[in-house]
């Protein structure tokens, strides 16, 4: 459980982690990121609003290239959904927590 935090995502637990039955919201970032700053807060507060229905997590671009190189991330912040491990939407740059909130409650279903 992520106990209202997201979840920090490394090479050894993304796949684990994003490839389960709940759908998943993963945000690129970095520290020198100022975007990636802003929407930290929704980000986190996301992973309480969420807690046992969907896995929220973050990805550090600068720790874990691979994982941003096998997604294509160019920009960040970027914001990846999945469902059962395969990415069903993405979206670039700062958004609101409500859009975000929305789109996890359509994957929910």
């Amino acid at each position: 459980m992520t106990d209202g935090k997201a979840l920090e995502l490394t090479s050894e637990n993304f796949d684990a982690t994003v490839g389960g039955d709940q759908p998943s919201l993963v945000d690129f970032w970095a520290e020198w990121c100022g975007p990636c700053r802003m929407i930290a807060p929704a980000i986190s507060e996301l992973a309480e609003d969420f807690d046992g229905r969907a896995v929220i997590g973050k990805v550090n671009v600068d720790d874990e290239p691979r994982i941003a190189e096998k997604f294509r991330v160019r920009s960040i912040p970027t914001l990846l959904f999945f469902q059962k491990g395969e990415v069903v939407g993405q979206i670039v740059g700062v958004q609101s927590k409500a859009n975000l909130a929305a789109r996890l409650e359509a994957l929910i279903g």
